[in-house]
């Protein structure tokens, strides 16, 4: 039986423009699948001396590294806050490189008042949404971890994941969040053998696992029709200027 629209002689979608794309399998199959090891970077929240944020960020890294990835960890230490110095600054510039650089993330923060601390955020707000032609992050992977001082709590692991969505990043489903964390690591930073290590080792992972699946077509995964039909529009109408 055909549909109303069928049936009344109309297009089914009359809104569409030319942009639209029927996704495709093919078009997920790589052309020549990438040999390198996974680059991830890892950002974490914290400036204290003893700070477990980046105890558990050099624990996810070591892991990290014995999956044969290749890891860089940003220290914030000297990071000016956004719009206190220009781009140029040299940690901003050193951050931003690194973004570019990595197929995938991790960000770690210490859960604070109920939220994440100012320093990962402004980490995370030096990454622009653009910059040029180039989106820094959009088709990378991400995982999230925490660290608390009392019962286990999701609030910042939960917040990042907004930031990691806006910031147009393949979140992974899986996540750390370690509470009472002064008990859980070694006088050296060693994390001691517990279900949250247990829990790292599946979100690091997972996270290696989605960026060798994703990197490939990342662009692909994150094409968007209407920036394909913004993207037409102004090709069209720099067309028609050049041809007055």
């Amino acid at each position: 039986m055909p549909n109303a629209t069928e049936a009344e002689g109309m297009s089914p979608l009359p809104q569409l423009d030319a942009a639209f794309r029927v996704p495709s399998a093919t078009a997920l199959v790589p052309r020549a699948a990438a040999t390198h090891a996974p680059r991830i970077l890892m950002l974490y929240g914290s400036l204290r001396e003893r700070s477990y944020s980046k105890l558990l960020t050099l624990t996810a890294g070591r892991l990290l590294e014995a999956t044969g990835a290749e890891v860089r960890i940003f220290d914030p230490e000297g990071l000016p806050q956004p719009d206190a110095a220009p781009e140029t600054h040299p940690k901003v510039q050193e951050l931003r490189d690194a973004a570019g650089w990595c197929e995938g993330m991790v960000w770690c923060s210490p859960e604070r008042h109920g939220a994440m601390t100012g320093i990962m955020k402004s980490q995370i707000d030096w990454i622009p949404l653009a910059l040029g032609a180039l989106r820094p992050t959009q088709g990378k992977t991400l995982a999230v971890m925490e660290v608390s001082g009392g019962s286990q709590s999701f609030n910042a692991v939960n917040q990042m994941r907004i930031l990691g969505r806006w910031m147009r990043m393949l979140t992974i489903p899986n996540q750390s969040a370690v509470a009472k964390a002064y008990a859980e690591f070694e006088d050296d930073g060693r994390m001691k053998p517990s279900p949250y290590y247990d829990r790292v080792v599946d979100v690091m992972e997972e996270l290696v696992k989605f960026t060798l699946l994703t990197r490939d077509v990342a662009p692909y995964l994150v094409d968007r029709y209407s920036e394909r039909k913004e993207l037409a529009a102004a090709l069209s109408a720099r067309v028609d200027q050049q041809a007055i």
